[in-house]
């Protein structure tokens, strides 16, 4: 089976250790030949600085390198500037998000949702930019109902969007659902399963809470059972991973975006499985 184009999530580092450690990170993905770095862009610009030093050292390295920009809380000034620091780099792809209102803060800004961004961008820059949005098979937990979840894809795309990034999920029929409903939708660029390596429950279930993505019951149980054999629950976390990789590979999906948390031994591990 020939895997389909790769791509890895980073955050950026907040500290000289965390830096060292994310190019230990780079340098053992690179070997996959990935079709971009991403990183992330903190809740309200908290990161913006060292998300464009992490992009700009990542383009250095030679590899192509998509930062993230969320628009909450953000000015229309704030947004240009970025955008004419990364022309500038020549830097070519961009993941735009709504992104998280800081805790405790009110949503204040130019933008209130990620089309106000793809649409500004677009006035601002043309087709300089590849932009890529997020989608959401298990559907964003703010979404009144699927079908809006839909139309709102829609209109990103409509404005501008090259192709989308989903959430992570478990559920490969819940992926093929959506791309079902994308389809009737007139949604056709390519919508790229996000893939989240497991590490360890507490944390997957963290993430979970927040973006929405379920845990199926079965798996839940599964990595319960483990307890603090950490070992055994990231072997099994391969496999189960490994295997819904393979699942969406065999329906041709456009590719696989993997959500690193600056780390690489289970992701290589997860890639090995499926190219073999």
């Amino acid at each position: 089976m020939t895997i389909a184009p790769i791509s890895f999530e980073f955050f950026p580092p907040k500290t000289t250790e965390g830096v060292e450690k994310l190019r230990e990170t780079r340098l053992q993905l690179a070997k996959f030949k990935p079709e971009f770095f991403s990183v992330t862009f903190g809740a309200g610009g908290s990161t913006r600085d060292r998300t464009m030093e992490t992009v700009f050292e990542i383009q250095q390295e030679g590899f192509s390198a998509a930062p993230h920009i969320s628009c909450v809380s953000s000015s229309k000034a704030e947004i240009r500037a970025l955008l004419q620091a990364y022309q500038a780099q020549g830097i070519k792809r961009l993941v735009t998000l709504r992104g998280d209102v800081p805790s405790g803060e009110v949503c204040v800004g130019d933008f209130r949702y990620a089309l106000d961004l793809v649409e500004f961008i677009r006035a601002e820059t043309g087709n300089h930019f590849h932009l890529e949005v997020a989608a959401y098979p298990e559907f964003h937990p703010e979404a009144k109902t699927p079908a809006a979840d839909i139309f709102n894809l829609k209109r990103k795309i409509d404005a501008g969007a090259n192709s989308a990034i989903t959430q992570y999920f478990y559920n490969a029929d819940a992926y093929f659902r959506f791309m079902d409903q994308c389809a009737a939708a007139g949604i056709d660029v390519p919508i790229v399963p996000g893939i989240m390596p497991i590490y360890n429950i507490t944390q997957l279930a963290r993430f979970s809470n927040i973006c929405g993505a379920e845990i199926p019951r079965w798996l839940k149980m599964r990595l319960e059972e483990y307890g603090d054999d950490m070992a055994s629950l990231r072997s099994f976390g391969v496999d189960v991973v490994s295997e819904l990789c393979a699942t969406l590979q065999a329906v041709g999906v456009p590719g696989l975006h993997f959500y690193t948390l600056n780390q690489a031994g289970i992701i290589s591990s997860i890639i090995q499985n499926i190219n073999e």
